[in-house]
């Protein structure tokens, strides 16, 4: 969606908030055995940390990465854009969520000497709902966020390469 540098690092800015954002909250709930109204509030806590790191490791390692492993299997200018979107996605979500579930294991969890056992269950437990937040909530918001930021943008340059 993209067209410039700048719109790229915007996209993967609100892209990565949100997502971190959900992720925590989710994992805080694990945490605590449920849902309550603090868990908005802690996860802030732990977002100072997990956003940046997430923004690096999108931006600069897996963006280009997961475009290219989804076009082994779709092809642009040939594929609906919407196979195109949700293939890109979820290679970001099957590269992102085991690095980001390490990177979380390792500075909340505290793991001892048990670290690859609880990576694997944190990466695990994390991935069906970094997949679905990814596919039918967070891609689609920050999408139509980002459309309506970038509308005149969007409409007159041309699309940079993948």
């Amino acid at each position: 969606m993209p067209k410039t540098k700048f719109q790229s690092v915007i996209f993967t800015i609100l892209m990565a908030f949100t997502m971190v954002y959900g992720m925590i909250c989710y994992n805080i709930a694990l945490n605590m055995g449920g849902m309550s109204n603090q868990v908005f509030l802690k996860a802030f806590h732990e977002l100072i940390i997990m956003w940046p790191v997430a923004f690096i490791l999108e931006f600069f390692v897996v963006e280009k990465l997961s475009q290219k492993l989804a076009f082994r299997i779709v092809t642009p200018g040939k594929d609906r854009p919407i196979f195109i979107i949700l293939a890109i996605s979820a290679m970001i979500v099957c590269l992102m969520c085991p690095m980001m579930s390490l990177v979380a294991t390792i500075l909340f969890k505290h793991p001892g000497t048990e670290l690859i056992a609880v990576w694997l269950e944190t990466t695990v437990f994390n991935f069906p709902m970094a997949l679905c937040l990814q596919i039918f909530f967070v891609g689609p918001f920050i999408r139509l966020i980002f459309r309506t930021i970038f509308k005149k943008q969007l409409a007159q340059q041309p699309c940079i390469e993948p």
